[in-house]
């Protein structure tokens, strides 16, 4: 029997699902606009590429508004959060006009926004960007990092998660 013919949008769809079985870790990237502003936002396309050279990978969906200004900017970071910065996860996958009011932040190289409380903060130069279909993708070399012994908040099958030992 043959399947009936999959629509671009049910296609799509399933897809999404499908990568959403990958469980993954939750992180805002943060920099400064060229007015001083801070900028941020949520992903869970972060992930380690290199040791030597230290180097990581995300990627930014080219449809944000904010994504001129990661593409052009020296320096950013990727704060991984915490099991309970959930709240901060919901924030920054916002359109709000200030994410960062009320929110007390470290200062980074070159003035870049550090999210407290993280389990991970990894300060990167914006080294390379490349063609990734709806996204840009951004490999970019660690200059400095540091960490907390604090569990990470995890995202799978569309729902945030919490880590259980085995």
């Amino acid at each position: 029997m043959s399947q009936p013919p999959v629509t671009h949008q049910d296609f799509t769809r399933a897809f999404r699902d499908t990568l959403g079985m990958f469980a993954t870790g939750i992180a805002v990237v943060t920099t400064r606009a060229p007015n001083g502003e801070a900028i941020g936002l949520t992903v869970n396309s972060f992930n380690s590429v290199s040791l030597d050279p230290p180097l990581i990978v995300w990627s930014l969906a080219r449809h944000l508004q904010s994504l001129p200004v990661f593409e052009d900017c020296e320096y950013y970071a990727v704060n991984v959060l915490a099991e309970d910065q959930q709240h901060l996860s919901q924030l920054f996958a916002t359109r709000s006009d200030d994410k960062f009011a009320g929110l007390e932040i470290d200062d980074g190289l070159y003035g870049v926004p550090l999210l407290r409380g993280c389990c991970a903060r990894f300060e990167c130069r914006n080294t390379a960007r490349h063609d990734g279909g709806d996204h840009l993708v951004f490999l970019s070399e660690v200059v400095r990092f540091d960490r907390e012994d604090r569990a990470p908040l995890i995202f799978h099958g569309g729902a945030y998660r919490r880590l259980a030992p085995l």
